[in-house]
């Protein structure tokens, strides 16, 4: 992203000029040819941001007999969708099923519940029809309780989800966890799924570009979008190649959103950073050491949560939230922190070592729902972010049904979903209301791995 425009953290967290140094990155292959602009372009549609999102929304639209062109600030799978755990899971708000249901009604809390479940199956028919090869892990998801209290609130949750039409969790007491393969310290139980899988995310999206390659979409990298502005009764697309003229545009950056594009969105964000580090091969012994051998997708209930799982060539990945500052130095210290955190909830491999790490902008919004739908006041431009973790799956969905909304049609997209978020209270403020509120959820949320990790409160806020 361009340095001139407005955004919440350092400059070294949207430095596109060098890629993460992340497991995908490494065991992805050559990226699809992905040139930048060479000059000015008019097309029928514009999309800003060539994730996942962008992408199943650029390929729908093509499908549709659109021309579309895909712009984004940097090389290949830089942003979050080449970057994120590789969770094809429900999600996309931070708001319980019963919160959704007081807010929106029964019905269309089933709605969206319908939608979170088919935007996991469309995740999987995306790979089948493209052949893509994103190393597909095994069905399954599962949320480990980090107390009895926690327990007690996922049952509750399990028990509101299959009301609004889920499908249902299955509960394991703490005493069948090791059974399972789910043994840990400081676990007390979990809620099982059937719905989700992993993939290789980076897999996954360059499958998405050569697909959308072989539709006809026009994709462009390192084309970052310095200005946006309505022209003609379509809308102008600033970029340093020249202007990309559109009749419409739809803006799918998330995390990595700029606050002037467009300016309606500014406020309404919050990009929240996620660490994430992946182990060398552990041995089969290592595995059976920890009790911990279920492959399957894994979080726990913590309010900060940790995710991790079992990768197919034996390695283990394991993220967090948290950190509060993109400044090399900070991130440092986060991914410290996060070795710390890998090595009190699964201390049987506190020798297995780290292989790689690295960081990225997950997306909160005012709401704490994700967003996808028209941009208020602003004919022709539309909008999808605000995933909160959740996005391979919930954005490549949304991302696929806006462009029946786009073209004037009915994108089915439910009302949760398409509710413009609110912007947050005294936004510049952002920072230091997530400050305080990662403060709280630390002492709320309890020691991990039922003990002290080895690092200062203070620590915690960096």
């Amino acid at each position: 992203m361009p340095p001139h425009l407005p955004r919440l953290y350092e400059a070294a967290a949207y430095d596109t000029s060098r890629l993460p140094a992340s497991h995908w990155h490494a065991t992805a292959g050559p990226a699809p040819a992905c040139p930048p602009l060479a000059g000015p372009l008019r097309t029928g549609t514009a999309v800003i941001g060539a994730g996942v999102t962008g992408l199943a929304a650029a390929i729908a639209l093509a499908a549709r007999g659109e021309a579309v062109a895909v712009l984004d600030a940097g090389p290949p799978g830089w942003g979050a969708s080449g970057r994120n755990g590789g969770f094809v899971c429900v999600g996309g708000t931070k708001l319980s099923d019963t919160a959704i249901a007081r807010r929106f009604g029964d019905a269309e809390a089933r709605a969206f519940v319908r939608f979170q479940e088919a935007a996991v199956a469309e995740v999987a028919a995306l790979i089948a029809t493209h052949g893509i090869a994103a190393e597909t892990g095994p069905a399954g998801e599962v949320c480990l309780a980090h107390s009895p209290a926690a327990m007690g609130r996922l049952a509750a949750a399990a028990a509101a989800r299959a009301r609004l039409g889920g499908t249902p969790a299955r509960m394991v007491p703490a005493a069948a966890l090791a059974a399972e393969g789910l043994a840990g310290p400081g676990f007390f139980g979990a809620a099982v799924s059937p719905v989700g899988f992993g993939i290789h995310p980076l897999r996954f999206l360059h499958g998405m570009m050569r697909a959308a390659l072989a539709a006809g979409v026009r994709l462009a990298c390192m084309t970052a979008v310095r200005g946006l502005a309505p022209e003609g009764g379509g809308w102008r697309v600033e970029t340093a190649a020249g202007p990309v003229l559109a009749r419409r545009v739809l803006v799918a950056t998330n995390g990595y959103s700029a606050e002037t594009l467009p300016p309606w969105i500014a406020g309404r964000t919050l990009p929240v950073l996620s660490s994430i580090l992946v182990t060398r091969p552990l041995t089969p012994a290592e595995r059976a050491a920890a009790g911990f051998t279920d492959a399957r997708m894994a979080f726990d209930s913590r309010t900060l949560l940790h995710y991790f799982r079992h990768l197919p060539d034996g390695r283990f990945l394991f993220g967090m939230r948290g950190g509060l500052s993109a400044a090399p130095s900070a991130l440092a210290r986060t991914q410290e922190r996060a070795r710390a955190h890998f090595e009190a909830m699964f201390p049987a491999w506190r020798e297995v070592e780290t292989a790689a790490a690295w960081s990225g902008l997950a997306c909160l919004t005012g709401s704490l729902a994700a967003f996808a739908g028209p941009v208020p006041g602003a004919a022709g431009l539309f909008a999808a972010f605000g995933w909160h973790g959740s996005g391979v799956a919930m954005g490549t969905l949304a991302g696929g049904r806006m462009a029946a909304a786009m073209l004037g049609g009915d994108g089915g997209i439910p009302a949760p979903l398409a509710a413009p978020p609110r912007r947050f209270p005294l936004p510049p403020l952002r920072r230091a209301w997530l400050a305080a509120a990662y403060l709280a959820a630390g002492l709320a949320d309890g020691p991990v791995g039922g003990r002290p990790t080895r690092e200062t409160s203070h620590n915690a806020l960096k």
